[in-house]
């Protein structure tokens, strides 16, 4: 393996326990079974590729044929589903703690796959098209995430969560640019990473987040029931 190969590995490893571990925290706080832990976590980890993968034409997305990563995310949601059933009597109590954690691997995961979308765009021939390619690595970032929130009925963050989705797109759009410039990745990935990271951290510390309308709405009823004496 070359060392483009190796930091493609190293960022896909990294990437799928960080995600994995966000989505099955989420799915034991909307209190799932260990069916919907593993499954909300490897969803998390590998929703964003499949998105990537269907609208480049790549199919089957090949995560189904990357059994190392299937495995990897599967033992991951595993492990984080039994560490919370030991301390199950402290989980809730640490709940403030669990969501630190859980934002750390987020941000992590966020920017690893943010990195890898655009790579993927480099690696299919489609890198010509700025838009495309950083589009790629947006997808790949927040797919998993619109997957987690919406299957643990949440909001999902890219709608309303500190720049998530902006933080995704710095990172991709810095990959690009550098990328252009230099033949082996571990440069770009580095800076692109650290930006979506970076980014997102300091977001959930001074609480960014992007304008809202904050509209008072006033709604009539549909029907008007009398009350006795109208």
């Amino acid at each position: 393996m070359n060392v483009t190969e190796i930091s493609l590995l190293v960022l896909e490893i990294l990437g799928t326990i960080a995600f994995t571990i966000s989505g099955a925290f989420c799915a034991i706080k909307a209190k799932l079974d260990l069916f919907g832990v593993v499954f909300i976590g490897t969803i998390t980890a590998v929703g964003g590729g499949i998105v990537r993968d269907i609208l480049i034409g790549s199919t089957p997305p090949r995560i189904f044929d990357n059994y190392p990563i299937l495995i990897i995310a599967f033992a991951t949601a595993l492990i984080a589903f039994l560490v919370a059933c030991i301390l199950r009597k402290k989980f809730n109590g640490i709940s403030l703690v669990v969501d630190k954690i859980n934002n750390v691997f987020d941000a992590i995961g966020l920017g690893a796959f943010s990195v890898i979308g655009t790579e993927i765009a480099f690696a299919e021939g489609v890198s010509a098209n700025p838009l495309l390619a950083i589009l790629l690595g947006v997808l790949t970032g927040v797919g998993g995430g619109v997957f987690r929130d919406i299957l643990t009925a949440s909001t999902p963050y890219i709608f309303k969560k500190h720049v998530y989705a902006i933080a995704s797109l710095v990172g991709a759009t810095a990959y690009y640019v550098i990328r252009l410039y230099f033949s082996e990745i571990w440069l770009p990935s580095l800076i692109g990473m650290l930006l979506v990271i970076i980014i997102r951290l300091l977001a959930t510390r001074y609480h960014w987040s992007l304008p809202k309308a904050h509209l008072e709405m006033e709604y009539e009823p549909l029907f008007h029931v009398k009350k006795k004496g109208e």
